[in-house]
């Protein structure tokens, strides 16, 4: 493998980073409030969350009940909308799912949430929203007449998390909402928040934009999703947003490497980090030296194997996304305590 230098000081050289992703706000969480619902909102405990969704697809707990599963929801094709128009259009206050982790109340709870920092688990909470977004979409896209979805939902992409604090109290209550905010076809886009409770009040943490898409019962090929309707300015601000993250996001993809070379200003900067790394004495490309404070790439590589079980799997008995996802946030912490 040729080796690549890592500058961990390289930001300061114009590096750019992605629009979207993990990132801290700096702004006064007190001034963040949650989106506006009208309607009372009953939260549904963080354990029961995975059982809502089974009974939604009419999953069973049991691993060996997952054929006879899969056979029945074959069933369910002619439950299916041919096209968008067919399906009645919702609310954003319709899919509106408030979720609780009691830490506070139900200690027990919290080993499972704890790091050897006393602070929460960011994998889990990723995890939980992960969950959090799948039951928001299959509430939002409810079919009125069947006691199970025909719909088969799935995360495309996590577009956007944003934090509020440093790190998490595992000793106090957290709340996390979430309800759909934006729809295309097939596809819709979760805006979820997370909140602590302080004293008497819960103060946002986090807030997390998730995009899912809609399958047909089988996984087979898209489905077609109910249409949003619009009530307020604050609505539409965040369907506005929506359609801005979208064209983002088709922009973000003709321009990746797998389609189009890097631009002139991304070769230069990949160009002077090789010179950085050349021996002056004997300029060749096999005698390199590293830079100060830097290490090479290579050396920066952890991996991590995972035999995956039956307790690891999603309602339709395939790997848990939200699993996956705290798998690989804990290998890239791993990664960064190692070698930042």
């Amino acid at each position: 493998m040729r080796r690549a230098a890592l500058r961990f000081c390289s930001l300061n050289k114009g590096l750019l980073t992605p629009n979207r992703g993990l990132a801290q706000e700096s702004q006064d969480p007190k001034k963040q409030r949650p989106f506006h619902i009208d309607e009372a909102c009953s939260p549904i405990h963080v354990n029961n969350v995975r059982d809502k969704l089974r009974e939604k697809v009419g999953a069973s707990t049991n691993w060996s009940d997952h054929k006879k599963a899969m056979e029945e929801r074959k069933l369910l094709h002619n439950l299916l909308a041919k096209s968008q128009k067919e399906l009645p259009p919702r609310r954003m206050q319709d899919s509106y799912t408030e979720v609780l982790l009691p830490l506070g109340s139900q200690p027990e709870l919290r080993e499972k949430y704890l790091t050897v920092q006393n602070t929460v688990r960011f994998g889990r909470i990723l995890e939980d929203l992960d969950s959090l977004g799948v039951l928001v979409c299959y509430t939002h896209s409810k079919v009125e007449e069947a006691h199970t979805s025909p719909l088969s939902i799935v995360t495309a992409l996590v577009d956007k998390i944003d934090l509020c604090k440093k790190s998490i109290s595992p000793e106090q209550d957290i709340k996390f909402t979430g309800h759909v905010s934006w729809v295309g076809k097939t596809s819709m886009e979760v805006k979820m928040q997370m909140l602590q409770l302080h004293d008497v009040e819960y103060i946002p943490v986090l807030d997390a934009t998730f995009v899912m898409v809609a399958r047909d019962s089988e996984n087979k090929g898209p489905a077609f999703v109910n249409p949003l309707i619009i009530e307020s300015e604050e609505e539409q601000k965040l369907f506005e947003q929506g359609e801005l993250n979208k064209g983002r996001r088709i922009a973000f993809s003709s321009s990746s490497l797998l389609k189009v070379a890097p631009s002139a200003e991304e070769s230069t900067i990949i160009h002077e980090m090789f010179l950085s790394t050349l021996d002056s004495k004997t300029i060749s490309f096999r005698s390199r030296v590293l830079p100060p404070n830097a290490v090479w790439m290579e050396d920066s590589k952890l991996k991590s194997l995972q035999i995956c079980h039956p307790q690891e799997r999603n309602i339709f008995n395939r790997i848990f996304g939200g699993f996956l996802m705290r798998k690989a946030y804990e290998l890239g912490w791993a990664t960064a305590c190692s070698f930042g």
